[in-house]
């Protein structure tokens, strides 16, 4: 059984960490699974615990940025950046310095991605630890990530030392990655610091970035492998078909739904109507439905009897260019326009 630490166990936190065990950490986005950045053997851990392919990256979480200068080539825009969103949801991709971390970590590469979350508890764990931690999302590879301590538990319990408990995450999905080691800085990942809040710091940024071939080794994860996804089958729904999904639901009686969507959408197209529907509100827009995004669809995983899932597209605006890049992978880009 895995442990689930409280805010005043950070020491005995800390001291897992130190001994090389993995220890779920909490940050404003997801949950990660933390180990010894510099432990090669602790970081195998952690692509075992998670069945993750290990040439996915992993992005080393530090106290602040001070600690980024011993591992990493600091420029003066990325200098700039960590002025600005540090401690916060961006990972800035940088050049390492040579024997600087295991390959292991770098997934070979010549770079690594650093972040400085902005969750006190894991500022005062790594500190507490005394060096910085891998932390990739603290779930089963490819399945959902972790937005609640319990969401970690489900697919790790026994697997890790324990997680430190700090509640439901605040924004629901992964930071931004941006890479800073390409002549144009490109947005591999994107997240809740937008290509709008980063172009008047630094210039042209880059957002076409985010996949990568079969043979090629990724600069930053979720860019490779699947994502996000639950057993059921999901279908992104545009604003202009849930009169259709209306439709498809008074045909099918025989099949338990799952619906993601706002409340207004709820409403006014009157699911609540429908025995067969499982509804999980997304609140009222993008930011809301960032948020719930992942707890939703894990929600509907625990239900056997959902086969199909129908969840709400959003525009590709501030957040919601996060928002549809999660679902369209969790949804293997499927729409419900795609149903026979």
């Amino acid at each position: 059984m895995s442990k689930l630490f409280s805010s005043d166990e950070i020491q005995v936190a800390a001291q897992a960490i130190k001994a090389g065990e993995l220890v779920s950490f909490p940050t404003e986005t997801v949950y990660g699974l933390g180990a010894d950045a510099t432990n090669p053997e602790a970081v195998k851990k952690v692509y075992a615990a998670k069945g993750r392919p290990s040439d996915n990256p992993l992005i080393v979480h530090v106290a602040d940025q001070t600690e980024v200068a011993k591992f990493a080539n600091i420029d003066d825009k990325s200098k700039k950046l960590m002025d600005q969103f540090w401690p916060g949801p961006l990972t800035i991709i940088l050049p390492i310095k040579k024997g600087a971390l295991n390959s292991i970590v770098t997934g070979g590469l010549d770079t690594a991605a650093f972040r400085n979350p902005a969750t006190q508890v894991t500022i005062d764990l790594i500190r507490a630890a005394g060096v910085p931690l891998v932390g990739p999302s603290a779930n089963t590879s490819g399945k959902p990530s972790p937005t609640k301590p319990e969401h970690v538990l489900h697919d790790l319990d026994g697997k890790i030392a324990g997680v430190l408990d700090d509640g439901e995450t605040t924004i629901g999905v992964e930071s931004t990655v941006l890479d800073m080691s390409s002549t144009t800085p490109s947005i591999l990942r994107p997240g809740a610091i937008t290509e709008q809040a980063l172009a008047p710091l630094i210039g042209e940024v880059q957002t076409d970035h985010h996949k990568v071939g079969k043979d090629e080794v990724p600069k930053a994860p979720g860019m490779k492998y699947k994502h996000y996804a639950p057993n059921a089958q999901v279908y992104i729904v545009s604003d202009q078909d849930w009169d259709g999904v209306v439709a498809w639901l008074q045909k099918h009686t025989d099949q338990t739904i799952g619906i993601m969507a706002t409340n207004e959408i709820f409403e006014t197209k009157k699911l609540g109507e429908f025995d067969q529907v499982r509804y999980i509100s997304l609140g009222v827009d993008s930011k809301t439905a960032s948020r719930e995004l992942f707890d939703g669809l894990r929600t509907f995983d625990a239900d056997s009897a959902i086969k199909t899932i129908f969840a709400q597209g959003f525009d590709r605006i501030g957040i919601g260019e996060a928002y549809m890049n999660r679902l369209q992978k969790s949804a293997g880009n499927t729409y419900f326009s795609d149903i026979d």
